[in-house]
């Protein structure tokens, strides 16, 4: 039989064995203290992560999915001592809110109680709404939790806990609406949830710079050394705070895209293009009634997460939705012609940088499909072999470069990619498909519109969703400097509709704009 002062010592070290040691001890505990080995585990078990706590403390009734563990991951990583900046999109109803900006400040402020959490929403009543309903568990399962709330200071707007006894300092909760005052008080971890409150808001130019200059002059000069940030919210505006802050600094927030269906084959989650978010709760099926009953413009914001603004003056996005086909049934058609299209970048700097880099074939029928956009930010190297590449992986005949920025440069960037790719065994004893170069003489409105007819008429596809090139696309506005995406993708389906194009001929196409291509 274990002695008091074993038993207290066995106790005091149970928290850092192995799984397996723990199991091990509670199969030959005495039933009195295996009922303190099972509070010990649901300790044990409220520190793995908000959604782990959310179990313990509703019996298991909160839900829990892949999304949410990447939510859990985060607050995770902040808590274990990590400066993070994270932005979260996903849709609504999906569960964000009740983790984010519940659980997760409750969880982090169980892990670190002498820490600081500083909660925005678009309204202080929705902002108050979190901060109480984390102010109520802790003064619900306070011996559970283990912390306890300051009887001083206990508003669902602000509340202190109680000073741990290593520590003098009282970590606690302060929450505000967007634009609210937040002057004397500073944050370890602050939460933006939501800070718009519907299209009205978003869609004004003033209130999106209201937003944008209280997180530069309120929000984030409350930030203590060392502090994260989280911002999660439903986008609702391509320069909402997340469009803002993802063209300013990129480089210093680490995005988390959540959209309802995944687009390609990058997605956090590891999903195929099409498969839902939460399956469990809304499926492809429930998803697909939700896409017609909101809308376009709508499904393509809230829910995946990739806002398009109004349409400018030469695409319209009916052209290209209505004509859209999947990827299994491209399987069904046979492409006579696949060009790869490269448009370098034209200049230094970050609005100029990018290279355009698109994928198009044809049918025996005439009919033109947009087949892969693997368009960026790419140096000579690095387009060059991406460029190769997509014409190894769909079998191009041919290259059709711009060289109105470099000339041979470009011929020879290729050549030069191919050579390596051919020396490390990567083309597949392919030939490397010639070179078409495009010198482009007349200006860049002559050259969209009638590639934009024959989208209008029904004969250009995209296959699969392209999101960047189609917001591109439809925001053109003849006297815009056009973006490169859509400049690659105009040289290649110019090259596949023009009549004089050699092997190419068609009757399909009697627009003459497109004969002698450029």
């Amino acid at each position: 039989m274990a002695t008091a002062s074993s038993e207290r010592s066995l106790l005091a070290t149970y928290l850092h064995l192995p799984p397996d040691d723990r199991r091990r001890i509670a199969q030959h505990a005495s039933a009195d203290l295996r009922r303190k080995l099972a509070h010990l585990e649901r300790q044990i078990a409220m520190d793995r992560s908000p959604g782990a706590l959310a179990a313990v403390l509703t019996e298991g009734r909160e839900k829990q999915a892949p999304h949410l563990d990447m939510i859990d991951g985060v607050f995770q990583r902040i808590a274990a001592g990590e400066r993070m900046q994270v932005m979260i999109t996903c849709p609504p109803r999906h569960g964000k809110s009740q983790r984010a900006s519940r659980w997760g400040p409750l969880w982090y402020l169980r892990r670190n109680p002498t820490a600081r959490v500083m909660l925005a929403s678009y309204g202080a009543e929705l902002a108050d709404d979190h901060g109480r309903w984390v102010r109520d568990q802790l003064r619900a399962y306070a011996p559970t939790l283990g912390v306890r709330l300051h009887p001083g200071s206990h508003a669902a707007n602000r509340f202190d806990l109680e000073a741990p006894r290593s520590s003098s300092i009282r970590g606690g909760m302060v929450t505000a609406g967007v634009g609210g005052s937040l002057t004397g008080k500073g944050f370890s971890l602050g939460v933006i949830d939501d800070p718009f409150k519907g299209s009205d808001d978003a869609n004004s130019p003033a209130q999106r710079e209201r937003v944008w200059n209280w997180y530069q002059s309120v929000f984030y000069t409350r930030r203590a050394p060392g502090a994260s940030l989280i911002l999660i919210n439903t986008r609702w505006h391509e320069d909402d705070l997340s469009g803002r802050i993802l063209a300013t600094e990129p480089e210093n927030w680490t995005l988390i895209d959540l959209p309802a269906l995944a687009l390609s084959d990058q997605d956090p989650l590891g999903r195929k293009p099409g498969q839902a978010l939460w399956p469990e709760q809304y499926d492809e099926e429930e998803l697909a009634r939700t896409r017609r009953a909101v809308g376009e413009r709508v499904w393509w914001a809230l829910y995946q997460q990739q806002p398009r603004p109004l349409e400018g003056g030469v695409w319209q996005w009916a052209w290209i939705t209505g004509n859209r086909v999947s990827v299994t049934a491209l399987r069904g058609v046979d492409l006579t012609r696949i060009l790869v299209a490269i448009d370098p970048s034209g200049g230094a700097g970050t609005a100029n940088d990018e290279t355009g880099i698109v994928a198009a074939g044809r049918d025996s029928q005439g009919e033109l499909y947009l087949l892969e956009d693997r368009s960026g930010r790419h140096g000579a190297n690095a387009w060059g072999n991406e460029a190769c590449q997509a014409a190894i992986d769909l079998g191009a005949d041919a290259f059709v470069v711009e060289t109105n920025f470099g000339g041979d440069m470009t011929r020879q960037v290729l050549i030069q990619a191919w050579q390596e790719l051919e020396r490390t065994g990567r083309t597949g004893n392919r030939p490397m498909p010639r070179v078409i170069e495009v010198n482009a003489k007349q200006g860049k409105r002559l050259r969209a519109e009638p590639i934009a007819q024959l989208y209008e008429q029904g004969h250009v596809h995209h296959v699969g969703e392209f999101p960047d090139l189609e917001r591109q696309m439809v925001t053109w506005i003849p006297g815009m400097d056009s973006p490169d995406r859509m400049d690659a993708a105009v040289h290649a389906l110019t090259e596949l509709a023009d009549p004089a194009s050699a092997a190419v001929g068609s009757s399909n196409y009697s627009d003459q704009r497109l004969r002698g291509r450029r």
